[in-house]
C-alpha cells in the first residue's frame, strides 16, 4: 500500500503542536482577563450602599443609624466641612401651624392642647401665640372642638383687645401718643376702626375729653363681620383674628336675609333714624315707645354674591329680643339692643365687610 513520506508527516505535527501552544495561551489569558474584571466589579458593588426603594417606585436615601446630622436652618447651605450635600432644599412650611390639607382630627386636638398649654406661661407672655394658633385651627375645627375654640378666643380678646394694655408680639395693637390737634375721630379713620371702639377700649367717657401728650392703645382694623344663617350667629373679626359672636334674627320665609357680601355703607351708621314701616306704612320717631329698631342702625350696601343690588338692609337692634335666633325679619339682621350697641362700635363705615352664609 501506499505510505506518506516520514519528513512531510514530522512537519505537519509540528506545526499542529504550535497551533495548540498558542490557541490555548489566548484561552488562558481571556479566562484571566475575565476573572480580574468579575473581581474588581464585586469589590465596586460591595462598596455601594443600598437605595431604599418606596411604594411608588422613586428612590429613597439610605438610612445612616449612627450618622449624626447638624440642624440646618432654612434656607441656609450646609458647608463643605459638615458632611452634607449642598443641592437645593425645598421651602419648609411655618413651623407650629398646620397646614388643611393634611390635618386630621387627633392632630388637631393635640395642637389645640398645644395651643392652651401656652396660657400657662408666667406672666401672661405666650397669650398672643396662642390666639393666633387657635384662630389659625378655627376654620378646620366643626362641632364642639370649634364651638370651644371660639369660646376660649373669645375670652381671650377680653385679655387683648377690650383693655388698655397692649400685650407682648400683638400685631393688631399698638399704642399711640395723641398730638395737639388729634381729635378720636381722627385717629379712627387713620387706623380703620370707628372712634367709638377707641372710646369702649380705652375706657374714655367723651371723645373731646382726650387731651395732647396723653398715650392711647388703638388697634389695626378694620374689623368685619360674618353671619350664619344656619345657626343665627353673627362672628366677629378684627381683620382676620375672631374676636366674639352674638345670636341675631334673620329674615322670615319669602323675605330672607340675602348671602353674599355686603359693605357697611358710607354715611349708614345712625343711631335712632326715622324709619317707614313698608308694611303699614306708618313712621317711627326715635322717641316713639314703639320704636321697633333698637338704638342702632348699620346701612348695607350689597357688593357681591345674591346681595348684589339689594338695598334697604341693614343690621340693627329690636325691641322684641325673643325674636333673636329666629326668622322674623324682613331681611335685615337683628340684634339684642347692647349687642347691636358693641358692633355698632366696632364696624367701620366704608371699610367694614358682611358676609352672609348659609
Amino acid at each position: 500500500m501506499a505510505q506518506f513520506p516520514a519528513g512531510s508527516y514530522g512537519n505537519q505535527s509540528s506545526k499542529i503542536r504550535i497551533l495548540m501552544y498558542i490557541g490555548a495561551t489566548v484561552v488562558i489569558v481571556v479566562i484571566i482577563a475575565v476573572a480580574v474584571f468579575l473581581r474588581g466589579r464585586a469589590q465596586e458593588v460591595q462598596t455601594q450602599k443600598p437605595v431604599a426603594v418606596n411604594p411608588i417606585g422613586q428612590p429613597q436615601p439610605p438610612a445612616e443609624t449612627n450618622a449624626v446630622t447638624k440642624p440646618v436652618s432654612p434656607g441656609s447651605t450646609p458647608s463643605a466641612s459638615s458632611g452634607q450635600a449642598s443641592s437645593p432644599q425645598a421651602a419648609m412650611p411655618d413651623a407650629g401651624l398646620p397646614r388643611p390639607a393634611t390635618m386630621g382630627e387627633p392632630n388637631q386636638q393635640l395642637l389645640v392642647e398645644q395651643a392652651m398649654s401656652l396660657l400657662n406661661q408666667p406672666g401672661g407672655q405666650k397669650i398672643i401665640e396662642a390666639r393666633d394658633r387657635l384662630n389659625e385651627l378655627l376654620p378646620m375645627l366643626q362641632g364642639q372642638e370649634r364651638a370651644f375654640v371660639k369660646e376660649q378666643l373669645s375670652q381671650l380678646s377680653e385679655r387683648w383687645l377690650f383693655t388698655k394694655q397692649v400685650l407682648l408680639d400683638d400685631k393688631l395693637c399698638t399704642m399711640y401718643k395723641v398730638s395737639p390737634g388729634d381729635a378720636l375721630e381722627k385717629i379712627g379713620r387713620h387706623y380703620n376702626v370707628p372712634f367709638e371702639a377707641l372710646m369702649m377700649i380705652n375706657g374714655i367717657d367723651k371723645a373731646e375729653s382726650l387731651q395732647a401728650g396723653a398715650t392711647i392703645k388703638v388697634v389695626n382694623g378694620p374689623f368685619h363681620a360674618r353671619i350664619s344663617r344656619s345657626t343665627f350667629t353673627m362672628d366677629i373679626y378684627l381683620q382676620n383674628t375672631y374676636v366674639k359672636s352674638f345670636p341675631v334674627g334673620l329674615g322670615k320665609q319669602s323675605m330672607e336675609t340675602p348671602t353674599g357680601r355686603w359693605r357697611v355703607a358710607a354715611g349708614g351708621k345712625l343711631i335712632k333714624p326715622r324709619w317707614t314701616d313698608p308694611d303699614t306704612g306708618r313712621t317711627y320717631e326715635s322717641d316713639d315707645p314703639d320704636y321697633p329698631l333698637g338704638s342702632r342702625w348699620i346701612g348695607l350696601e350689597g357688593i357681591e354674591g345674591a346681595a348684589v343690588g339689594k338695598k334697604g338692609f341693614a343690621i340693627h337692634g329690636t325691641k322684641d329680643p325673643q325674636q333673636i335666633g329666629t326668622q322674623g325679619s324682613r331681611g335685615c339682621i337683628r340684634l339684642q339692643n347692647d349687642n347691636a350697641v358693641t358692633v355698632y362700635n366696632l364696624l367701620a363705615a366704608g371699610a367694614s365687610l358682611v358676609d352672609v352664609i348659609d
